[in-house]
């Protein structure tokens, strides 16, 4: 008993010593994390339009986002594809480049700042680009397809082609992406190359079972890092509906977001829409914990694939 408490004593004091190095980070987490998670939870199950004090009213507002509010389900089912085809696509094109990128040995620096510097453009000033490189009437990209009679689409002025369209503007800003999978690609072992090449091995079976096992964690850091971007995507499709519809107004002026027909709406809009347009904060606490639910979601079945990930390429 007597030599237990000395080493009692001795953990005690090793605990209160990694808290107090920890605590900055324990408090920023409690403040910025924990805190306003609990009040959303909270404001979630009250009425509260920011101005009265907040009066309990049970699970009205879940039932009115979840089964009455009208643009709920169709945002829900554009984040979501936004989730599984954007990001797919912004890490299969990434890994793309950063390969050429790799393989080019001449002027390599110049092509890959020609593909980093549309990531620098800041993202409404590159949305408004797009919209007008795309306008359906007097766009550049419409009259060169129409000049050699491949068909014309409407893009951001279509719902049918709108996604595709904020899937292209993400794939030109796709710098990067590009930027971490060539310094993953890089870092691979030149000797597991030549082995392989020794053994008669072609160029998908080197990338199939050296480029993709060594590079596996950079892809995870990928797409989990795609998949809350995309779940936080707000200003491009804002953004290019409000330009094709032509709402290009100043403050004050009411916009219901998603157009095309609903095709641009995403769930961070309809936060801001239930919150700062209608001051519903309940309906909007909502919402945002819906998207917390769906990215910790993902995230989760992303982490637990992850080992899949790696023995896919072996």
């Amino acid at each position: 008993m007597t030599g237990t408490r000395p080493l009692r004593s001795k953990r005690r004091r090793s605990a209160l010593r990694t808290a107090a190095f920890m605590s900055p980070w324990l408090i920023g987490f409690s403040v910025f994390f924990v805190y306003p998670l609990l009040s959303t939870l909270h404001f979630s199950f009250t009425r509260y339009d920011g101005f009265r004090q907040p009066v309990p009213n049970g699970l009205d507002n879940w039932s009115y986002v979840l089964t009455d509010y009208p643009l709920f389900w169709p945002a829900m089912r554009n984040t979501l594809w936004l989730v599984l085809v954007m990001v797919t696509c912004r890490v299969a094109f990434g890994l793309g480049v950063g390969l050429l990128i790799t393989k080019i040995k001449t002027a390599a620096g110049i092509f890959r700042t020609l593909f980093y510097l549309p990531y620098l453009a800041p993202p409404v000033a590159a949305t408004l680009a797009f919209v007008f490189l795309l306008n359906p009437g007097t766009g550049p990209v419409n009259t060169l397809l129409d000049a050699v009679g491949l068909p014309t689409p409407g893009w951001f002025t279509d719902a049918d082609w709108s996604k595709p369209a904020l899937t292209a503007l993400a794939l030109w800003g796709v710098g990067d992406l590009m930027v971490i999978f060539m310094a993953a690609l890089l870092d691979v072992p030149k000797e597991q190359y030549e082995a392989a090449e020794l053994d008669g091995a072609g160029a998908w079976r080197r990338f199939r079972h050296i480029t993709l096992p060594n590079i596996s964690p950079i892809i995870m850091f990928a797409v989990v890092t795609g998949v809350i971007q995309a779940m936080q995507y707000y200003a491009q499709p804002l953004v290019a509906g409000k330009v094709a519809a032509g709402v290009i107004g100043g403050s004050g002026q009411q916009f219901e977001p998603g157009y095309p027909d609903k095709s641009t709406l995403t769930l961070p809009q309809l936060v801001y829409n239930l919150g700062f347009q209608r001051f519903d904060y309940g309906a909007a606490c909502v919402v945002a914990l819906v998207l917390f639910a769906l990215s910790m979601a993902f995230t989760a079945l992303l982490m637990r694939r992850r080992g899949g990930l790696i023995g896919a390429g072996e």
